[in-house]
C-alpha cells in the first residue's frame, strides 16, 4: 500500500536535492524484489509512464553513465551509443552499478549519486507535469516536475525509447 510520509527518509538524493533548492514530494512503497515500475506505479496509484527510471550502463571502455526512461519503455542501447558517440553502451552489473552509484539496484537515484557521471534523459519526460523517481532507497520515490531534473542535474536529452 502506497503511502505519503509526513518525514522525509534522509538519503543521498534527498540531501542533495534539499542543497539545490528542489522541491518534492515522498512516496513510500512496499518494495518487491524484481517488481520495478509496474510494483511502484501500482502501489502509487500512478501511470508507470510516470515512473522514470534511473539506469546505470556503460560504454566500450567500461565508462558508466546514467540513463533516465520512462517505467514502460525500454532504452535503445543501439540508437543511444549513436546519439551519444560511442561505440557500445550495455547495462551494468548491479553490484558495478553499486560501485559507481553508492546506491543499491532498486534504489538507484540519479541524485547523489558517489560520482559525477555523464547522464542522458529521454527528451519525452520533459512532456509530463510531474514524475516519480527513485528518492535513494528501494520503496521509496520522490515526485518532482521533469525540468527540475533538467536544472538541476542538466542531462543530455535523447530520443531511444523503444
Amino acid at each position: 500500500m502506497s503511502r505519503i510520509e509526513p518525514h522525509t527518509p534522509e538519503t543521498p538524493a534527498t540531501r542533495f536535492l534539499r542543497q539545490n533548492g528542489i522541491a518534492f514530494s515522498s512516496h513510500l512503497y512496499d518494495y518487491e524484489e524484481h517488481g520495478g515500475t509496474a510494483v511502484s506505479a501500482r502501489e502509487l496509484n500512478v501511470s508507470e509512464h510516470a515512473v522514470i527510471k534511473t539506469l546505470i550502463m556503460e560504454d566500450e571502455s567500461a565508462s558508466p553513465l546514467i540513463v533516465l526512461m520512462h517505467g514502460d519503455r525500454k532504452v535503445s542501447t543501439k540508437e543511444l551509443a549513436r546519439q551519444s558517440g560511442r561505440k557500445r553502451i550495455e547495462p551494468c552489473r548491479p553490484e558495478v552499478a553499486n560501485r559507481h552509484t553508492g546506491f543499491l539496484v532498486g534504489g538507484t537515484s540519479p541524485f547523489g549519486t558517489r560520482k559525477k557521471m555523464p547522464l542522458f534523459m529521454e527528451r519525452t519526460v520533459l512532456d509530463l507535469p510531474l514524475v516519480y523517481i527513485n528518492g535513494g532507497r528501494r520503496g521509496y520515490l520522490v515526485g518532482i516536475h521533469p525540468h527540475d531534473i533538467l536544472h538541476v542535474l542538466q542531462p543530455t536529452l535523447v530520443e531511444v525509447a523503444l
